[in-house]
């Protein structure tokens, strides 16, 4: 069971298989929090987006094409829902089940996501335009195509927005270390 692909256990999930289904959620929990956190910009909210994702997946594992691996499957879901949870900014239910698979997770993958919490600062004063393909790209590891297609956006608004978010991913983090290494706030010469 511990050497079973996330193909594998996601073709038992989609048979009904909660544990296989455990096992492939906690496989990709850490990935797919930073990701969240990256979309919605904090902790509390991006763990409600993984909870809605996981349990679209589950109920979704099923109908899963193998067009792409599994891992990028679960990272449009969490794009999609987070994309959805901005939107609408409803509360959200969540069974017992679902959240018991969430919570073994979760206190692990809190550590990794505290460690880049630099970065995701920055990343949080981006706007959500640029926040969400960047975080999608780099964090998601999603071809431009993928992002395309989990955000409903001509490839070519992708590929612009990734760049200007970049660009502006790098003026942000230079002032914040800027500050850091000179203690200035900053002169307004460029």
């Amino acid at each position: 069971e511990e050497s079973a692909s996330d193909a594998d256990l996601l073709k038992k999930a989609g048979e009904g298989d909660t544990k296989a289904f455990g096992k492939l959620a906690e496989r990709h929990m850490a990935a797919l929090l930073r990701l969240a956190q990256g979309l919605v910009g904090n902790q509390a909210d991006a763990e409600d987006v993984l909870q809605e994702s996981l349990m679209g997946a589950f109920q979704g594992a099923r109908r899963f094409e193998g067009r792409s691996a599994v891992r990028t499957w679960l990272g449009q879901i969490v794009a999609r829902q987070a994309a959805a949870w901005r939107r609408s900014r409803r509360v959200r239910k969540t069974s017992p089940l679902d959240a018991a698979v969430v919570e073994k997770g979760v206190a692990a993958a809190t550590e990794a996501v505290d460690r880049r919490e630099d970065v995701m600062q920055v990343l949080r004063r981006l706007t959500p335009e640029y926040r969400e393909v960047l975080v999608l790209r780099e964090f998601g590891q999603m071809s431009y195509e993928e992002i395309a297609t989990a955000l409903a956006l001509p490839r070519g608004t992708v590929e612009s927005r990734i760049f200007r978010a970049r660009g502006e991913m790098r003026e942000l983090l230079e002032q914040s270390y800027g500050k850091e290494a000179g203690g200035k706030e900053g002169t307004g010469h460029e």
